[in-house]
């Protein structure tokens, strides 16, 4: 399974931004499909998930209520909707995916099989 990530650029703190990430495999047995972020310096931390089969969405703490996830199926496409964008959200994007991790594992990224190449997001202060 191959998931290409895109939409990542440069903004200004309060703007918006959209990454995809669309998997090479339809998903019918994928559990979870989501984004994580790594800034500089510091460890990969978990952004936001979406079980694929029943649309249920989670989201760390620091982005709830600023971005949403979405995901469409007849696409195999995973959607991150930024918005109210902080400097403190400038970091690589990545992309993951997995088949078989259980809920309690959704914040782990050492636990996701399939990762997309990055997408960086740069917000200006």
């Amino acid at each position: 399974v191959q998931l290409q990530a895109s939409g990542g650029g440069l903004v200004q703190a309060g703007g918006s931004l959209r990454l995809s990430c669309t998997a090479s495999v339809r998903p019918s047995g994928r559990r979870f499909m989501g984004w994580f972020r790594q800034a500089p310096g510091k460890e990969r931390e978990f952004v936001a998930v979406c079980n694929w089969s029943s649309g249920n969405t989670y989201y760390a703490d620091s982005v709830k209520g600023r971005f949403t996830i979405s995901r469409d199926k007849a696409e195999n496409t995973v959607y991150l909707q930024m918005n109210s964008l902080k400097h403190e959200d400038t970091a690589v994007y990545y992309c993951a995916a997995d088949d078989r991790l259980i809920l309690s594992r959704i914040r782990y990224a050492q636990d996701y099989d399939y990762w997309g190449q990055g997408t960086q997001v740069t917000v200006s202060s």
